[in-house]
């Protein structure tokens, strides 16, 4: 199956680029987290709108609940986490959110399927705050772990609409959500034969005394681990908002952009969905890029130059048509994925281990509750101005985020020396 390929390899190249099973099972975590967080978004765009006889602007409206689930259940899960145990809420989250989306697959009106899609956003959202501060755990340069763990979060994207549309064409809608959701549930259970494997910690995996970085954090622990601690976390914070926008305004609508500004390309919901996949995968490489620079060179510098270009790519996008807004996609989904390991690695480098999984959590908070309240401005800007005007307004945002970027310390070094998690 030709399709299918890109995931067979993006498994086949984890297992080599790190072959300690629980990278690679949180790897894969976090591309599953973004693909059922983005299945709807394809079938809004290309068969559900048809089906149940509603226009796509007031469709996809009813993704809004599952969002807002995945930004208010962030804080809660990190808080849990650094309270009881990192390694059993990640079971939980593959087991509920594949169960999640097989009650989705069942949903036969967009009040139902709204409902499937708050369930999986409720799961959905434990991993950043849990799975993140496990990558970042007990590691000083943590800029290439993120990266490496951020691609599998954007082929997480970018597999949603290709697998998404794929299923529309051969099998239904309905099993874009099943056979992922049957997936999820079998990795769970493998994460845990891992993880007891891993800690030696057999019947006692769900007590909170198994997780080393998961326990409460002591008063020493939960000091700044910066002297421009506050000031860094605004930045971290006001980037994050606003990075929020970007990531779910350019991943949410990518598929309807490209049917309608490529329409004497785009013939099927199969090559709707090839094209993002070419779109997010090369944008997932500027996340590679920058994990590694960010070891290397100032997070500032790296910082405001990718703030810079994500003004230039969205003002190309403003008025883009045929191949230049394949062109214009591949650019700005290049610098929109990646900020998003600049932030993380700011949070890792900052706080301690104890409380990793709570700023974490507070940080996606904010992400996600933009995202979700994105949806119903994607809508509107849609149907009355056209996706020009949203393009406009991606580039405004983008000016922003370099200012705030200029206030990040000038002094922020390259190389940290942070304390072990252990």
């Amino acid at each position: 199956m030709v399709d299918g390929a890109p995931l067979f390899f993006i498994i086949l190249a984890g297992i080599f680029m790190q072959k300690q099973i629980q990278f690679l099972l949180l790897n894969v975590a976090h591309f599953l987290d973004h693909l059922f967080m983005l299945v709807f978004a394809t079938l809004a765009a290309l068969m559900l709108s048809r089906e149940w006889g509603l226009d796509y602007s007031v469709l996809i409206a009813y993704a809004t609940p599952g969002f807002i689930a995945f930004g208010a259940f962030a804080l809660p899960a990190g808080w849990l986490a650094d309270r009881w145990n990192r390694h059993a809420m990640m079971v939980i989250f593959f087991i509920g959110i594949g169960a999640s989306a097989i009650v989705a697959s069942l949903a036969d009106s967009p009040l139902q399927i709204s409902l499937g899609l708050f369930l999986i956003g409720a799961f959905a959202a434990i991993y950043h705050p849990v799975g993140i501060a496990l990558v970042l755990e007990g590691h000083e340069r943590s800029g290439v772990r993120i990266a490496v763990n951020g691609v599998w979060g954007n082929m997480g994207v970018a597999c949603a609409a290709l697998l998404t549309a794929w299923f529309i064409d051969s099998g239904g809608w309905r099993a874009a959500f099943v056979w992922p959701g049957v997936l999820s549930i079998l990795l769970g259970v493998v994460y845990y034969v891992s993880a007891v494997k891993t800690e030696d910690i057999g019947s006692n995996f769900f007590s909170s005394a198994v997780t080393r970085a998961g326990r409460v954090a002591t008063a020493s622990e939960s000091q700044p681990n910066h002297k421009n601690f506050s000031r860094i976390l605004v930045v971290v914070f006001l980037s994050t908002a606003l990075g929020g926008l970007l990531f779910q305004s350019t991943t949410f609508a990518l598929p309807k952009v490209l049917s309608e500004r490529m329409s004497e390309v785009t013939v099927s919901a199969t090559v709707v969905g090839q094209l993002a996949f070419i779109a997010f995968f090369a944008g997932s490489m500027g996340q590679l890029v920058v994990g590694y620079l960010i070891d290397r060179i100032s997070p500032r510098k790296i910082f405001m130059w990718v703030a810079a270009l994500q003004v230039v790519f969205f003002t190309i996008a403003v008025s883009a048509h045929g191949k230049f807004a394949m062109v214009a996609a591949v650019g700005y989904m290049l610098v929109v994925f990646g900020q998003i390991p600049i932030n993380d690695v700011l949070v890792g480098r900052i706080t301690h281990p104890g409380i990793r999984s709570r700023i974490l959590g507070i940080r996606y908070t904010i992400t996600i509750l933009v995202m979700a309240s994105a949806i119903p401005l994607i809508a509107a800007i849609h149907l009355n101005y056209g996706f020009g005007a949203l393009f406009k307004l991606l580039a405004g945002a983008a000016a922003v985020i370099f200012l705030v970027v200029c206030m990040l310390p000038l002094n922020l070094a390259a190389q940290p020396k942070l304390p072990s998690a252990s």
